[in-house]
């Protein structure tokens, strides 16, 4: 049985504690936070849980082997390197760190200790995303085109970090987990309209062999609006996060150009084929997550979801953040 230190009981705390809870690998040692409030709804829905305001108190104890950070960005770091200078294992809520500076070093010392960590992307174990990534990796849908998310609604308002430090790690994230290559640069345009972040912004990565991603996130939507389109050589796909059923659909669509002998006889031809919506798995992301977590730690696996795909995505909002500030200049990673 691993034991697991919880660090954060605010919105995403209660979903980490109810799944370590029910998983047979896992239980929940103790839980931190520093509302008094928040320590009150764990005592009263899991009493035999402990219950402390000072994280060092789940960051020393012996009794501890993993433990989760659920709490703002940039307290991240601190938090992290202290439980992994104890020998303990990291799960650490989205975005991993500030800067790519701290990821390097947390993923260092996590190195010379021989613990794991683990960064919350969740999305990457929901049954939409495991089809998505097994049809790109068969080659269902051919060379990849693009890849064009929109992740939009009205709130939830974050007061220490932007929209796009946020929300886009939802999205980068299961772009760097469909897209095979490094990207090459990004170029990023946002404003701030209310609270002195970016609320609204777009990003676009390019990828080598023409491949090209975008992404639109958004606190001030009228309408909650979560979905993807990427594009092939082969089949096009749509993926609408909010529907109960065809979650994906595939279609069978696409443009095809042959040239003439003159500049003037290029012959452009479509192709309109079948829709087809595959099956998607109907299991709790997070739950799948922390079992992966668990396995990991008992079977001493890297997971794919480590300390280095949360760097990727640090470089990838630092650079957009810096293109924001250089009014939309292209960023070289």
């Amino acid at each position: 049985m691993i034991r697991v230190g919880v660090v954060g009981y605010g919105y995403w705390g209660p979903n980490i504690v109810r799944n370590l809870q029910g998983l047979d690998s896992t239980c929940v040692e103790m839980v931190c936070d520093k509302s008094s409030s928040a320590l009150g709804r764990v005592r009263k829905v899991y009493p035999t849980i402990a219950t402390c305001s000072d994280p060092s108190e789940i960051l020393t104890s012996s009794s501890i082997d993993a433990v989760a950070v659920i709490t703002p960005v940039w307290t991240h770091y601190e938090l992290a390197k202290k439980a992994l200078e104890n020998g303990k294992h990291v799960f650490v809520e989205k975005p991993f760190t500030s800067n790519t500076e701290q990821a390097q070093e947390l993923i260092e010392l996590a190195a010379r200790k021989k613990l794991k960590i683990m960064v919350d992307h969740t999305f990457l174990f929901t049954g939409a995303v495991k089809k998505i990534r097994e049809l790109t990796e068969s080659g269902a849908l051919g060379d990849l085109y693009y890849y064009d998310s929109l992740r939009v609604n009205l709130g939830l308002f974050q007061h220490d970090v932007s929209v796009i430090w946020d929300l886009a790690p939802h999205d980068l994230s299961i772009m760097d987990y469909i897209i095979k290559g490094e990207p090459e640069a990004v170029v990023a345009t946002g404003e701030r309209h209310l609270n002195g972040v970016e609320d609204v912004a777009f990003m676009t990565i390019y990828f080598p062999h023409n491949v090209i991603a975008h992404i639109n996130v958004n606190w001030l939507s009228p309408v909650k609006i979560r979905t993807t389109l990427i594009g092939g050589q082969k089949k096009m796909l749509v993926w609408n996060d909010l529907v109960a059923d065809e979650k994906i659909r595939v279609y069978d669509k696409g443009v095809k150009i042959a040239s003439g002998e003159g500049i003037r006889d290029v012959l452009v031809s479509y192709r309109t084929g079948d829709m087809w919506a595959p099956q998607v798995e109907q299991l709790e992301a997070l739950h799948v997550e922390l079992g992966y977590f668990a396995d990991c730690i008992k079977n001493d696996q890297t997971p794919f979801n480590d300390g280095e795909a949360g760097l990727r995505i640090v470089k990838m909002l630092e650079a957009a953040e810096a293109s924001i500030h250089k009014r939309g200049e292209l960023v070289r990673l």
